[in-house]
């Protein structure tokens, strides 16, 4: 989650949600993301709400964040009656699996205790290559985990040191084929494209890299200079340059075209799978603006048009919780036009495309005559060419609509 949190509105201590937020909660599908904020080092172009791995004191230490994130469910079970099961979790961070798995397994444990997990709930756990071992995934996939995605980002070790990384790139493999054994159903590998220095033949040699460990898919994110970040003080004071659009799109077309010759389809502008079995269901939960759970300091979460977010800091997550109150910073009611805009921002970018009653008819056509999207039924499908500029045709949709 990001480090910074919008300003909000004031949230009930107890955690409660309106009466209308509620009513929506049985219909549609529900996830729960659990926020690991601990990384053995703090890579420079991150801007997550992550915190390097020691001690930070009092409940917020690593020995007794997974107490606190319980209490978390244990709440939130008491304050969304009629909740269904949740069919996707996915613990994300900073680095989950810096936990002991023991942890990892309990967090889950008490999803499934106070929710219940649906019979195919997607199970999935981000982790660096050099963060697991055979016996902690098989202790992993023994309790329930169903899908891993390991933080490869690129297979040149001159480009994972400008991004602070600080896996052997022949870690990779070995860690996929750990998985493997450990009966792991889907295993999904990040890259990072257009990092300073990181030439096409890079970046080639990344994606066969990844290729060449089979997964079942893979996310491929160009590299942003966040604000606040190492990097962006790097590339402000110009020991490193700014990434090249150009460059990036070169990129992002050498990808597509690479995973798509074997046999990985894009499903997301970012993301491409080997079947639809292999897409991220958690992701495409967000996506499709469906309902979701944070739980984790500085989490966001989603129902029925209420989204709110914890408080930043462990150590302040881990004290309302002890305190017996919710750890909910803050959080704001979207109204219908809000809730719109967000769809449009997040369905465009889905394969399926976005439904046409979502923008008025003027805005569809100048799009699709400039080459962006297709009219594919009742939705509006991105083309290549506008994959590369999803953002562009995000604002000439809701510019038209203004």
């Amino acid at each position: 989650m990001p480090s910074t949190l919008p300003d909000g509105d004031p949230a009930p201590s107890d955690g409660s949600l309106p009466a209308a937020a509620l009513a929506e909660l049985p219909d549609v599908p529900l996830g729960a993301y659990l926020h690991v904020p601990y990384c053995s080092v703090r890579c420079g172009y991150c801007d997550f709400n992550t915190y390097t791995a020691t001690e930070l004191g009092g409940g917020a230490s690593q020995a007794t964040y997974a107490s606190s994130a319980i209490a978390e469910v244990d709440l939130l079970a008491r304050v969304l009656p009629g909740a269904p099961e949740v069919s996707t979790v996915f613990f994300g961070g900073g680095t989950p699996t810096l936990l002991p798995s023991a942890d990892l397994v309990a967090m889950l444990a008490a999803v499934r205790d106070r929710f219940g997990l649906a019979a195919d709930a997607e199970v999935t756990t981000e982790a660096n290559p050099d963060s697991v071992t055979p016996e902690s995934l098989a202790e992993l996939r023994a309790g329930g985990f169903t899908r891993i995605s390991f933080g490869m980002q690129s297979a040149v070790p001159s480009v994972l040191a400008v991004l602070d990384r600080t896996h052997d790139p022949d870690r990779v493999p070995q860690a996929v084929a750990w998985a493997r054994e450990a009966g792991f159903e889907q295993v999904s590998l990040d890259l990072i494209y257009g990092t300073p220095g990181e030439t096409l033949a890079d970046w080639q040699r990344s994606v066969e890299a990844a290729l060449a460990c089979s997964p079942d898919h893979v996310s491929a994110y160009s590299l942003i200079v966040e604000d606040g970040t190492a990097l962006a003080r790097q590339v402000r004071s110009g020991v490193l340059p700014m990434p090249d659009e150009d460059d990036l799109a070169d990129k992002y077309e050498l990808v597509d075209d690479l995973l798509g010759a074997a046999g990985l389809g894009w499903y997301e502008v970012s993301n491409w799978a080997r079947d639809d079995e292999s897409r991220c269901r958690h992701n495409e939960l967000y996506w499709r603006s469906q309902h979701w759970l944070g739980i984790g300091p500085g989490a966001h979460a989603h129902v029925g048009g209420v989204r709110w977010w914890n408080a930043k800091h462990p150590t302040a997550y881990a004290a309302r919780l002890a305190a017996g109150e919710s750890p909910t910073l803050a959080r704001e009611v979207l109204d219908a036009e809000t809730r719109r805009v967000e769809r449009v921002l997040l369905e465009v970018r889905l394969r399926e495309g976005l439904p046409l009653d979502l923008v008025p008819a003027a805005a569809v056509a100048p799009v699709v005559a400039d080459g962006l999207a297709d009219v594919v039924g009742d939705r509006l499908v991105l083309t290549r060419r506008g994959r590369l500029l999803a953002d562009a045709v995000v604002r000439d949709l809701l510019d038209e609509g203004d």
